[in-house]
């Protein structure tokens, strides 16, 4: 009768250790879940810092790209008007320095050929 009441004392306390093993994972779970979720709290704030600070770094890139297209712009119109105004003065002196560059240029292209 004495071993009946251990066996059954033991079956209890292994009954008692199993739900309490339960407990303890049910908790330990529920923690993890609270810190990962915490954890993708900070992850998505911290996407949401950097995706801010990639859009104002694009946006000044943008502004700067524009001006700089712009004075390129301008300076390449300004060029353009000087080499048309100076063809305009002198035609013939215009012609005959193209024409020496065109054959220079064919010179150096047909030197490296041979």
């Amino acid at each position: 009768m004495a071993t009946t009441k251990a066996r059954e004392d033991i079956k209890n306390d292994l009954k008692t250790l199993k739900e309490d093993i339960k407990v303890g994972a049910r908790e330990e779970g529920e923690r993890l879940r609270a810190r990962a979720e915490a954890a993708e709290a900070r992850l998505r704030n911290k996407a949401d810092e950097v995706r801010g600070q990639a859009e104002a770094y694009y946006d000044q890139a943008r502004v700067r790209g524009r001006e700089y297209y712009d004075d390129a712009a301008e300076r390449f119109d300004e060029a353009q008007r000087y080499l048309v105004e100076r063809v305009q003065e002198r035609p013939m002196q215009s012609t005959g320095i193209a024409l020496g560059i065109g054959v220079v240029i064919g010179m150096l292209l047909a030197g490296r050929r041979h």
